[in-house]
């Protein structure tokens, strides 16, 4: 099917908490009927509820994990690796913070008690995310210095800069509820949490590899399998929206999702030159590469061909971060139907860590 450009956007209807007259099963993903009633045995996306079970058993507690060996490292770490460990850890705040806030807002919106039921997991855990920020600092740190951090998450500028596509998506979305700004913001999302965290955790798992900070490794593990499952479940949310809707599938879409995979990608390139340029154990053109290929598996995640021909292979395999058993997808992104959203019931080739 040929895309189109859309004439009028696509208004959005807010959820009822319950509305009897309606069917218990949805009739839709967005701007459907359903009364608010979950039987998880008759939902319209039987994946959802394979999202459901996986989201579910990954519950944690930062506070579990133990931090005394991180304390005695940390102050071991060199000016340069210290840089690395303190500006990731202040990104990787700026990414979750919103997150809790922006999955709540769209779970409003989104019919299905399916969704909605696994969007709630996903906020909570977010907000554990955030939460494990502050418990790995106060293990390691002053609060002087847990601060400074923080303030590294508000002002730095290449994270305010990479940050902005995102947040911009987010808050087209707040102002006006329709099907393309939610599209765009859960592109987006599907983005920050595919990509752009990856960095990051790579620095982190580089130095467990060193046998140091291994605390601090632990529980950004915990953290990149939770970011497994949301990614898995947002890139089906996505797919149910546009097979539901084609209308929604037009050229202007197609487009937007490209120039944002690839500016996602030129500013984590530029994150990663500025940050981990001169990190032991780190190559940053093995990492620029393995960022590339991450993008080609989270276009792949919606039908999209990959955008780096060059990328086809993990050039840093010791990162543990998803199965290499990928199921490639070679539908286009403007061709999925329920039929083919609902094969996703199968796993999508992600093993946890």
């Amino acid at each position: 099917m040929s895309a189109t450009a859309p004439t009028t956007a696509t208004p959005l209807e807010r959820i009822r908490i319950l509305e009897p007259r309606h069917p218990n099963r949805s009739t839709g993903i967005i701007n459907g009927r359903t009364s608010g009633i979950l039987n998880w045995n008759d939902i319209p996306y039987p994946s959802f509820y394979r999202a459901y079970k996986e989201l579910s058993t990954n519950f944690w507690i930062p506070d579990e994990v133990d931090m005394k060996a991180d304390a005695r490292e940390y102050g071991d770490l060199s000016a340069r690796e210290k840089n690395a460990y303190d500006s990731i850890i202040g990104l990787l705040a700026t990414l979750d913070s919103p997150q809790t806030r922006f999955i709540y807002n769209v779970a409003e919106y989104i019919t299905d008690p399916a969704a909605h039921a696994n969007a709630a997991i996903i906020g909570q855990q977010e907000v554990i995310h955030n939460e494990s920020y502050s418990y790995v600092l106060s293990s390691i740190t002053d609060l002087e210095n847990q601060k400074r951090i923080f303030e590294i998450a508000r002002t730095h500028p290449t994270i305010l800069k990479r940050n902005a596509p995102i947040m911009t998506s987010y808050d087209d979305f707040m102002r006006e509820k329709t099907a393309e700004t939610l599209l765009r913001a859960l592109i987006q999302s599907s983005i920050l949490e595919g990509i752009n965290f990856y960095s990051g955790f790579a620095y982190f798992y580089n130095l467990v590899r060193q046998n140091r900070m291994a605390g601090t490794g632990k529980v950004i593990s915990f953290i990149n399998r939770d970011e497994l499952a949301h990614t898995k479940f947002i890139s089906e949310v996505i797919r149910a929206i546009v097979g539901e809707h084609p209308a929604l599938q037009s050229d202007e879409l197609a487009e937007y999702v490209h120039r944002a995979f690839e500016h996602a990608v030129e500013l984590e390139v530029q994150w990663t030159g500025e940050v981990l340029d001169g990190i032991d154990g780190i190559n940053v053109d093995e990492m620029i590469r393995y960022v590339q290929y991450r993008a080609n598996k989270m276009a792949g995640m919606l039908g999209i061909e990959s955008l780096y021909p060059d990328a086809t292979e993990n050039v840093m395999p010791w990162i543990r971060a998803y199965a290499d058993n990928f199921t490639e997808t070679k539908t286009d992104f403007f061709e999925m139907r329920n039929a083919s959203y609902k094969k996703t019931n199968v796993d999508n080739g992600f093993d946890d860590l």
